[in-house]
């Protein structure tokens, strides 16, 4: 972020790199969740819940690359040891299921998953709208996806 860039951003910078640090570490957790669980899933249509879970690791993994960016432009670094992801993250990490073709409990994981995802890049867009219109730009982009992801697993469920 330039010095004009700083001058007008109306916030406390090192307040909104800890926020996206912690996004950047949510982003971490999810992606290992839901890659491994795409590795191990089995049961009856394995394949599909497999891709789905693919498809969904791969955009948290592009979601960590777009937030650490953002993170470097505003002078900050994100976490960089693995070991501390999960003390750094807004939240645990997730899980995976406890029986490999338990579609529901994977279903639910990820639902509880992106919610929180959705609260906290809606959080990062209130806290920058109006202040940082890149970083806000970036929240609300990767917020639709997440909207996405909830949606794509609610679609799941058994009616």
């Amino acid at each position: 972020m330039g010095r004009k860039a700083r001058e007008i951003a109306d916030l406390d910078l090192k307040e909104l790199i800890k926020a996206l640090d912690k996004a950047y570490c949510d982003e971490w957790l999810a992606f290992y969740a839901y890659w491994y669980m795409a590795q191990v899933v089995s049961g009856k249509g394995y394949e599909d819940m497999s891709e789905f879970l693919s498809k969904i690791a791969k955009d948290e993994l592009e979601h960590a690359r777009e937030v650490a960016e953002r993170i470097v432009e505003l002078g900050g670094l994100p976490t960089n040891r693995p070991a501390n992801f999960e003390k750094n993250a807004n939240a645990p990490y997730p899980g995976v299921m406890k029986k490999l073709d338990d579609y529901d409990e994977i279903i639910k994981l990820v639902e509880d998953a992106e919610a929180g995802a959705i609260e906290v890049y809606n959080k990062i867009a209130k806290m920058t709208f109006g202040k940082d219109h890149d970083t806000y730009q970036l929240a609300t982009h990767i917020l639709g996806e997440e909207i996405t992801h909830e949606e794509i697993m609610e679609n799941l469920e058994e009616k």
